[in-house]
């Protein structure tokens, strides 16, 4: 059952002026981007802030929640029916193949079990087509943010359209690690209505959401740090194996390959599964090492997995490189000094 806050008809038109600015959204459409997503599946949309965006850079976006108050205000929102908005949860939207499922707003620390983590984390693989990426946030327990909220002690007002001035107030109920709760009451300063949302959110460290995803078959690709909110939160990206693995140590297997000859060297298209560690995103923001700027990555785990059965035998194998810019998964590789016997 969704909180007050975005269940009640009422609560949900004053969403958006309370939260303010959202800020967050530009480094999802970033990723996006990175990942070349077209189709994308935004988990736990609320009133389609982030939806609407996507939509708006000509991707097919799915926006799902299990609030139809927020729902409303989303569809109020897009104008032009941009977006396909479903009432429920991931489990509502198995047929979607998206190429990428978000999770904004914290949303992830909304289910408070670890079954409740895990069904979501099946369903939202379900939807994702072979292969495909989830990205998603959630507060770093070592910031005790429940603090800060705490010491928020005075009333926040808002002019919100439609409902006149409002009057927000914050209360940290319960302290109970890694459970927080909270209240906001909200007054209607025009009618004198008062009405209160109750929320309780866990907090999972960073290696008990690492060990989740490979319990549900993700691996994790890279984590990040939110770039609005500096070391508060966790980003992270995450490729739907569809096989499960340990906990950090990714799945292990032969990589997929596929490829042409082009003098002597060989170009390959490739899933690499690292047998140790995760495998990491290439470096932003500058040239890594390498020939070109290329980078050095998996040289020994691939060449063992290769093993030549994929075609006639590989020899005088010298290095591996992966060009930069690519895609993390099925990315451009090139095998340097490779011929064909």
């Amino acid at each position: 059952m969704p909180d007050a806050i975005f269940a009640d008809p009422r609560l949900a038109r004053l969403y958006d002026s309370f939260d303010g600015p959202r800020d967050d959204l530009a480094a999802y459409l970033s990723i996006a981007a990175e990942l070349r997503a077209e189709r994308v599946l935004d988990v736990g949309c609320g009133t389609g802030c982030l939806a609407i965006l996507l939509a708006g850079t000509g991707r097919t976006v799915v926006g799902v929640d299990p609030a139809a108050a927020s729902l409303d205000v989303a569809r109020s929102k897009d104008e032009k029916a941009t977006v396909t908005w479903v009432h429920g949860d991931a489990a509502a939207v198995p047929a979607a193949r998206a190429d990428l499922a978000v999770m904004t707003g914290n949303v992830a620390q909304v289910f408070l079990t670890d079954e409740e983590w895990a069904r979501a984390l099946q369903a939202i693989g379900a939807a994702l087509r072979p292969r495909g990426y989830f990205v998603f946030e959630t507060r770093r327990p070592g910031r005790r943010a429940w603090e800060e909220w705490a010491a928020e002690t005075g009333p926040v007002r808002r002019d919100v359209p439609g409902s006149g001035l409002v009057e927000r107030r914050l209360e940290v109920t319960a302290v109970d690690l890694p459970f927080v709760s909270f209240r906001y009451t909200y007054t209607f300063v025009a009618d004198g209505t008062v009405i209160t949302s109750d929320s309780t959110l866990r907090f999972r460290g960073r290696d008990e959401v690492e060990s989740s995803l490979a319990a549900q078959g993700y691996q994790v690709l890279d984590v990040r740090d939110a770039p609005d909110r500096p070391d508060r939160e966790f980003v992270f990206i995450a490729e739907h194996t569809t096989e499960k693995g340990s906990p950090g140590g990714g799945v292990t297997g032969r990589p997929q390959l596929s490829g042409e000859k082009s003098g002597q060297a060989l170009f390959l298209t490739t899933t690499i599964l690292p047998h140790k560690g995760h495998r990491r995103l290439p470096p932003r923001g500058r040239n890594p090492p390498g020939p070109g700027g290329a980078h050095q990555h998996q040289t020994l785990t691939w060449m063992e997995a290769c093993g030549g059965d994929t075609g006639p035998p590989l020899a005088q194998t010298r290095m591996l490189y992966v060009q930069p810019g690519t895609r993390p998964v099925s990315t451009t590789e090139l095998v340097v000094g490779v011929s064909w016997t």
